[in-house]
């Protein structure tokens, strides 16, 4: 349950410090489509440090289940493979980082459906 909250609570913070320095750094020193890539990957970031972060709160107020705890890590793995990919990506121009970038995506799909499963299990 901390576990969860904390790291929620770290990839949050480098969300916004990462939107930041794409939006002040980056801008007029990567192109166009690349700024766009990065500010998904700040996007994907955030909304899965929400997800870890309601998993971190339900594993304390619900009966635990390990399919919550099976969600969180695949939320971070999806973030570390999903955003992580695109941040470089849009910082080297590598395009062969493309392809790890639906690992990521499958990760967060994977994370849903657990917690999905949980909620089905324990509610």
């Amino acid at each position: 349950m901390k576990l969860f909250i904390i790291i929620g609570a770290l990839n949050a913070l480098l969300s916004v410090g990462l939107g930041a320095f794409g939006a002040h750094a980056l801008e007029g020193r990567v192109e166009a489509k690349y700024l766009a890539t990065w500010e998904t990957a700040v996007q994907y970031q955030m909304f899965h440090a929400a997800g870890i972060l309601i998993i971190g709160i339900l594993m304390g107020t619900l009966p635990t289940t390990g399919l919550l705890s099976w969600a969180g890590w695949l939320m971070l793995v999806g973030i570390i493979f999903f955003s992580g990919s695109l941040y470089v990506l849009s910082l080297t121009g590598i395009s062969v980082l493309g392809a790890i970038t639906p690992i990521g995506g499958v990760a967060f799909l994977a994370a849903w459906i657990c917690l999905i499963a949980a909620a089905v299990k324990v509610l």
